[in-house]
């Protein structure tokens, strides 16, 4: 393993990367497809900051409808772009799946843009920050049969300590 240059033993995470910090925590997920009448989508979700602070790492377990999904997500933040850019490892892709993140206020927004998802979901903190909630739409000209539209709240279970 090469030596840390005196940059890399210097770098600091980007203060951008302070938006995420109201993530940190377990979430227990709610919802149900757009239309449904009933709750159908359950889990669990967990960020955490991996050691150094530069990336958000998140891991979810849900059921959709009876159908179990199993990720990991890395979300960080390029400068360049002023994004936070992740990629999703899980058990419904043989590769990573590209998303962009972003938290403004109280708002948040997530976008995939890999062929054939083409999706945002827009959503809302509440003003406790206790919960989040909102939905997934297939982005304009999306295969909507791909895309599937659903609505989600996340409730504050923990946070560390």
């Amino acid at each position: 393993m090469a030596p840390k240059s005196d940059a890399q033993s210097h770098a600091k995470p980007d203060a951008a990367l302070k938006r995420l910090d109201r993530l940190v925590g377990t979430w227990a997920m709610r919802g149900r497809p757009a239309g449904a009448k009933q709750d159908s989508i359950t889990g669990t979700t967990t960020f955490q900051w991996l050691a150094g602070g530069f990336f958000l790492e998140q891991d979810m377990t849900m059921d959709y409808a009876g159908k179990a999904i199993v990720s990991r997500e890395l979300i960080g933040f390029d400068p360049k772009s002023g994004a936070f850019a992740s990629f999703v490892y899980s058990n419904m892709a043989p590769d990573p799946w590209p998303y962009r993140w972003d938290i403004q206020g109280d708002s948040i927004t997530i976008a995939i843009q890999k062929p054939p998802m083409d999706a945002t979901f827009t959503g809302k903190f509440a003003a406790d920050g206790k919960s989040w909630s909102g939905g997934w739409r297939p982005n304009p000209g999306a295969d909507e049969t791909v895309n599937t539209t659903y609505d989600v709240t996340c409730t504050l279970v923990s946070r560390p300590a």
